[in-house]
């Protein structure tokens, strides 16, 4: 879910959901935790929502507790530009 938000800020969650192979309410309710913990901002842009992934979060795991979000995110997103910088 970080890693679709990540990549593209403007993302539907219809096609995270698409993506990831669950629901869209799944979907949904994985986006309200995230954004509940402070992992991700949500900001209503016209019809649209616009995310903010916040990357210096630390991991909620206790065995990841010392590494961040971003250190998640360049495993994964490594040598590829959010497709907003794009």
């Amino acid at each position: 879910m970080l890693f679709c938000l990540a990549e593209d800020p403007e993302v539907r969650l219809r096609d995270v959901a698409e993506r990831v192979g669950i629901t869209e309410r799944a979907v949904q309710r994985i986006v309200t935790d995230l954004e509940g913990e402070g992992f991700v901002t949500r900001e209503r842009v016209g019809r649209r929502n616009l995310y903010e992934v916040h990357p210096d979060k630390p991991l909620r795991h206790p065995i990841e507790a010392h590494r961040d979000v971003k250190a998640l995110l360049s495993l994964i997103l490594r040598g590829r530009a959010p497709r907003a910088a794009r």
